[in-house]
């Protein structure tokens, strides 16, 4: 299954955009839930088909988890009350769905209208007929905007809260910076090498962590999904041991794996890949994230692998988590 969308065709596709990202540092900080989505439409227009459609797509099941869990949670409110109440306006990621018999069936995206990290796309459709077309059309580009805006939140969260001292190392041993709450550790691996890092959190009920490697760029067959797997098997092996005497970590083969090419900061190529993960000679598993990345010189392979162990609860908004550190990867200039 591939799913190919990236941000930067929000802008070329819609037909009509505005950002509001001027001075966001100033404005309000957004409200919500980790991927949790405001559609605003009138009750005469969120039932039947649009709303079967908005379902359909936003809740589809997110890939690579263990058990299901939906992509967004779909919260509906009027128009009325989204105009009236603050609270609503400065929500962090917003579809509002508008349907006039003279609106020019149109999309608008918004970045940072009125909050930030916040975006808003707005579909002006003549009438409902339009407005499905114009949702399912565009879906791509809101799922990926909305993923952004969350791992930019995700960021902003841990800048207040950030590990200066891991954050330090990560950046003198691979030149490049992860943003990093101060919750997290730099744990001990096996075998440890210059090219290696293991950053984790363990609380009471669950655990987050993601692994660092770097390594010369040879060839593009590193990034076919099989080689990709094969590498992270070799990785944890190699330096991710269990609590049981002899375990370690390694790719659940057993379970469907998720592969697309997508863009991600200043790399040249990036894969991403979702998954789950289990530990071999010990009862533990989870669902991964892992980027195969490209760095912008074009030498170097970097691979991020965000994990979660957490089997009590749900795990999508723990997975968003390490996946938000894994996005906030900033290159530093010689």
């Amino acid at each position: 299954m591939k799913r190919i969308y990236g941000l930067l065709l929000v802008a070329a596709l819609l037909l009509s955009a505005c950002d509001g990202n001027k001075g966001a540092s100033q404005k309000k900080g957004s409200s919500g839930k980790t991927l949790e989505m405001l559609v605003v439409a009138d009750r005469n227009v969120y039932n039947g088909s649009t709303k079967q459609l908005i379902d359909t797509i936003f809740r589809q099941p997110q890939v690579g988890l263990p058990q299901v869990e939906p992509m967004f949670d779909v919260v509906n409110i009027p128009t009325s009350s989204f105009q009236n109440t603050e609270m609503f306006r400065v929500h962090r990621n917003v579809m509002i769905c508008d349907v006039k018999a003279d609106n020019p069936n149109k999309a608008y995206f918004h970045k940072d209208q009125w909050s930030a990290p916040q975006v808003v796309f707005e579909f002006a459709a003549s009438d409902r007929a339009h407005l499905d077309s114009l949702i399912e059309h565009y879906a791509p580009q809101v799922i990926e905007a909305m993923h952004q805006a969350d791992y930019r939140r995700i960021e902003k969260a841990f800048r207040g809260t950030l590990g200066y001292e891991l954050v330090e190392k990560i950046e003198k041993q691979f030149n490049f910076r992860l943003t990093v709450s101060g919750e997290f550790e730099m744990a001990h691996p096996l075998n440890p090498s210059p090219d290696f890092a293991w950053i984790r959190k363990e609380a009471k009920d669950f655990g987050l962590g993601v692994l660092v490697h770097v390594a010369d760029y040879k060839d593009a067959d590193v990034f076919q999904e099989e080689k990709i797997l094969n590498h992270l098997d070799t990785l944890m092996r190699r330096h991710v041991p269990g609590p049981a005497p002899d375990s370690y970590m390694g790719t659940q083969r057993s379970t469907e794996f998720y592969t697309r090419v997508v863009d991600f900061n200043d790399c040249k190529y990036a894969v991403e890949t979702r998954g789950c993960w289990r530990l071999f000679g010990d009862f533990m598993g989870g669902p991964f994230v892992c980027y195969t990345l490209l760095d912008p010189s074009g030498s170097r392979i970097i691979t991020l692998v965000g994990y979660v162990f957490c089997p009590r609860f749900n795990k999508r908004d723990y997975l968003m988590q390490v996946d938000g550190i894994c996005h906030s990867l900033k290159f530093i200039s010689e």
